[in-house]
């Protein structure tokens, strides 16, 4: 089975849960921007979370089906049809051999993500088919691009209610090492400063502006290159953070003010340019119990799922289905 790419957006790539393991030779994890999406497509079609999905950056794009297939539509909500007739996001449909979907525009948030059951069965590479463009593996989706899809008879017709995450909020932080350098003035000015998601940002990190002025560290040019992972908020020269996302550096000199949480990051990932965020330091006692709740609420998904019901005006061969079986009375 596979899917013919027959149009595309600018910035689509297959993505997993990315590669770990490999940050001291130079390689961060890559992997989906929204990791909860991918949690939510798996629980929507009865598979596991770490088979690779299409993530699909602010626009989508048209793909024929080879064969029978079950797919699965979650994260940033996008517009989507089926042979003309419109398909419920963050849900599960079935595509008979020839249909062609097509994927339009995020109307919130930045990531959505194509689900295919069994997975997308590209070539992997150190245990994982995430691309990673900065590191030159794999590469964005282009037309005439057949997508491998691997076994599995996926379930359909289910649906799943999701989190408002697609338009910015708060995003819980804590302490990195290079917090001290920060006085406790600058401190308060950042959990107390709205921020506004810049144009510049890609799968590498995401720049944050505001009013006023910016956010300086003391020594902050004498800083060493030091390890980094996705979540560090680092502050250029002029004073504005940079938010690290899944395809960021693995060292980098600039003071890192705090880090997001990473059960935070898909909120993050998908605040859309000119979103508001705000941030709010917790412990590590609370960032531990954050996360582990938020561990919990993943491995709760399949239990969550529903049927889908379809709006009759959108089954064409409505009058094909046995509405009613057997006998029915108007009195009792």
């Amino acid at each position: 089975m596979s899917l013919i790419v027959h149009r595309i957006g600018p910035a689509c790539t297959v993505q997993d849960q990315g590669r770990v393991g490999y940050l001291d030779q130079g390689l961060s994890r890559s992997g989906a921007a929204d990791l909860t999406a991918l949690h939510e497509g798996a629980a929507l079609l009865g598979q596991n979370p770490g088979l690779a999905a299409l993530e699909m950056a602010g626009i989508g794009g048209e793909f024929e089906a080879t064969k029978p297939l079950a797919i699965a539509l979650t994260g940033a909500p996008m517009q989507a049809s089926i042979d003309g007739a419109p398909v419920v996001w963050n849900a599960s449909h079935h595509m008979e051999a020839g249909q062609r979907l097509v994927i339009g525009a995020a109307t919130r948030g930045t990531y959505g993500y194509l689900h295919v059951s069994g997975g997308i069965a590209s070539k992997a590479f150190l245990g994982s088919r995430a691309a990673h463009l900065t590191a030159k593996i794999g590469h964005t989706i282009q037309v005439g691009d057949t997508l491998p899809v691997g076994s599995g008879p996926g379930v359909t017709g289910m649906k799943l209610g999701h989190d408002d995450r697609f338009s910015g909020g708060v995003l819980r932080v804590v302490a990195s090492f290079q917090t001290p350098l920060f006085d406790q003035a600058t401190l308060d000015r950042f959990a107390q400063t709205e921020f506004r998601r810049g144009s510049r940002a890609n799968r590498m990190g995401m720049q944050l502006d505001s009013a006023g002025e910016g956010f300086a560290a003391k020594g902050q040019l004498n800083i060493l290159s030091e390890v980094i992972t996705p979540g560090d908020i680092q502050m250029t020269g002029t004073g504005n953070p940079f938010i690290l996302l899944p395809e960021c550096q693995t060292t980098g000199g600039y003071p890192r003010i705090a880090t997001v949480l990473p059960c935070d990051l898909p909120r993050a990932a998908q605040t859309p340019a000119g979103g508001s965020i705000r941030f709010q330091f917790v412990s590590l006692e609370e960032a531990t119990v954050l996360q582990a709740a938020y561990h919990a609420g993943l491995a709760k998904l399949p239990a969550q799922i529903e049927p889908l019901v379809r709006d009759p005006h959108d089954i064409p061969d409505l009058l094909s289905y046995q509405l009613i079986s057997g006998m029915i009375s108007a009195t009792d």
